[in-house]
């Protein structure tokens, strides 16, 4: 998949929970740092064609980024097997972009796991 997915609040369950690594750009049309750092999100989305690359439009899809409390746009999210692991505003230059999705892939999402199970338990005591 070399394009960019559109996410609404009618399709993200099914295209995030339906991949393994999902990349989500919030942004908004009137956000200057969003309209330069697209064709850098572009760029890399071509040469992942075995990642989601998805946007959200934060004025149209006020619910979405509500639930994930994006107060900043352009905000980059990285979720992988259903857990978010990276959540970060602002525009990435294309190098950093892609040392972000070398650390992404890089993870041992059992470990992950497990923290996020440990993180639950403690939040129940």
């Amino acid at each position: 998949m070399s394009s960019t997915v559109e996410l609404t609040k009618e399709n993200f369950d099914e295209v995030v929970s339906g991949a393994d690594f999902v990349l989500i750009n919030f942004w908004a049309t009137w956000c200057g740092p969003c309209k330069r750092f697209a064709p850098v999100y572009d760029r890399v989305a071509a040469k992942h064609e075995d990642l989601v690359f998805a946007k959200v439009e934060t004025d149209s899809q006020a619910e979405l980024s509500a639930a994930f409390e994006i107060s900043s746009v352009p905000t980059l999210m990285i979720v992988r097997d259903n857990i978010a692991v990276y959540a970060q505003p602002g525009a990435l230059p294309e190098a950093a972009l892609e040392d972000v999705i070398r650390q992404a892939r890089a993870l041992d999402m059992d470990e992950v796991r497990a923290s996020v199970a440990e993180a639950q338990a403690q939040a129940k005591d």
